[in-house]
């Protein structure tokens, strides 16, 4: 080979054809026919000006070849199986989601606060775990429903900038799976927190955009209807917060949705809550006596429930409505007597919907009417003891007067 290589390099060495071996390996070396290896350069039919290109002769494949590529896509294969979770993790996680949604208003907020916090961190890791589209898309929801939760109790904490970051984060990831519920609720939290931060007109739009989105059953709807309800109210809107409340108690086509009503909890907005809500926008009105309707509704529909299932987000807020609702009646006797079970609330359960509202009814306390009443002036210092103790106060957190006097 070496004398046969030596001709091949020296110029004019090579006469004739190589023999049948050598043109073998020139072929499968250069992939192209002998005799054009050994033409003149000018007989190359692709070395020619405006001369078409020659067909490349297929690759020669043999064994070793295909075995390589079918090790590599094994190996592949096997990753990817490897990422992928079992179903009974995603199930564990969903169903502990479940439960902390349905016991949010049993559980301190400090309590939901660690434990969907966990939950959040569950779904982050696994989702780094799993190659599974359908897995993603389970783990992103869930990861949706613990932001959700997070907004809220962080709102229940006095801590506004941290809830509307969570609240944004589930739409987040509510968008990335096009998941329309939880972009709802999502819209419904930020609503509800732009109207608490002194932006009503921010809360309508993101209240109304809440409502296009696809899949929503009644119980969303009724939801987002009761929130843009209360931001009408807040700009003083009469017409258009009547129109609201009235959207928000039409609404009985009997669709549903997996967030809003099979998990529900934290996420549903029953017929009590509906009329906490509309109790609120009331009161923002300067409507005793519908404020009184719907606070009462509220407080009978939770003492309806058993004991254990009565949800002091609930009915705090509707008996502080009631009490304050009287006091628009100058009834500073009644509102007191609205107010007791109230002053009973465990110091980890007096959020900031129930202490904004005592905010309320505490400057409601300082018109001309009570100034020198002996018990409008204990009332008021009872609500002021009362607040003193809030964890929303040990937080910071600042009184925006969502409930405005």
């Amino acid at each position: 080979m070496a004398r046969h290589y030596e001709r091949f390099l020296k110029h004019g060495g090579v006469k004739t054809t190589p023999h049948a071996p050598t043109a073998r390996v020139l072929e499968r070396m250069f992939r192209m026919p002998v005799g054009d290896l050994f033409g003149s350069a000018s007989a190359v039919r692709e070395l020619e000006p405006g001369g078409s290109a020659r067909a490349p002769a297929p690759p020669v494949l043999d064994e070793s070849e295909l075995l390589m590529t079918a090790r590599d896509a094994a190996s592949h294969a096997s990753e990817a199986a490897s990422l992928h979770l079992h179903e009974l993790t995603l199930d564990q996680l969903h169903d502990d989601l479940a439960h902390l949604a349905r016991t949010y208003g049993q559980t301190v907020p400090g309590e939901v606060y660690r434990n969907a916090t966990n939950l959040l961190n569950q779904a982050q890791v696994l989702v780094e775990r799993t190659r599974s589209p359908e897995q993603h898309t389970r783990l992103y929801y869930a990861a949706a429903q613990a932001s959700a939760m997070l907004a809220a109790v962080s709102f229940d904490l006095g801590a506004l900038a941290p809830a509307v970051t969570f609240a944004r984060s589930s739409a987040q990831y509510g968008k990335t799976i096009n998941n329309g519920p939880v972009q709802a609720y999502a819209y419904g939290m930020m609503a509800f927190m732009a109207f608490w931060g002194g932006r009503p007109g921010e809360a309508v739009r993101l209240a109304k955009s809440g409502q296009q989105f696809g899949g929503l059953g009644d119980t969303a709807r009724r939801r987002l209807y009761s929130i843009e309800a209360r931001a009408h109210g807040h700009l003083r809107n009469e017409d258009q917060a009547e129109r609201a409340v009235r959207d928000a108690l039409g609404q009985s086509s009997g669709r549903r949705d997996e967030l809003h009503d099979d998990i529900g909890g934290e996420f549903a907005f029953d017929a009590a809550r509906t009329a906490m809500s509309n109790a609120t926008t009331c009161l923002l009105l300067r409507n005793a006596e519908g404020a009184e309707e719907f606070a009462t509704r509220a407080l009978a529909l939770v003492h309806a429930r058993p004991a254990d299932e009565q949800q002091i987000p609930v009915s705090g807020p509707a008996a502080v409505d009631l009490a304050r609702a009287r006091l628009l009646r100058n009834q500073v006797e009644g509102a007191q007597e609205a107010l007791t079970t109230v002053f009973h609330v465990p110091p980890g359960w007096r959020g900031s919907g129930l202490l904004e509202r005592l905010t309320a009814a505490r400057i409601e306390l300082t018109r001309t009417e009570f100034r020198n009443a002996p018990v409008a002036l204990e009332l008021a210092e009872q609500i002021e003891a009362f607040s003193a103790l809030s964890p929303t106060r040990r937080l910071g957190a600042a009184n925006p007067l969502a409930i405005e006097a």
